[in-house]
């Protein structure tokens, strides 16, 4: 239960200071964070193209590795790629996420 509430209170702590660096980065989309159990956390940014992610990585990972030195998240694994596929509700679905 440790590692969920590490991954949860992480996500929770960073929130604000991320979601400022995403909404002031150029080609910015989406941004989630995914809790993949046994205390792995995944966060996923959506941008324009691979040089506007390259430009708001750094400043993330910056922001993470200060605002967060009690928690042990250790060294990040960042993939890169083209989105192949995307899937969305339909505008009447009315559903909304936080």
């Amino acid at each position: 239960m440790r590692r969920r509430c590490q991954v949860a209170d992480a996500a929770r702590r960073t929130k604000s200071g991320i979601g400022q660096i995403l909404r002031q980065s150029h080609g910015f989309r989406s941004y989630y964070v995914l809790d993949g159990g046994d205390g792995v956390g995944v966060a996923v940014m959506i941008f324009e193209d691979r040089e506007c992610a390259n430009a708001a990585k750094a400043k993330i990972l910056e922001f993470v590795q200060a605002s967060l030195p009690d928690l042990d998240l250790g060294d990040p694994e960042i993939t890169t790629g083209e989105v192949l596929v995307s899937i969305e509700p339909e505008a009447s679905s009315g559903t909304k996420y936080s």
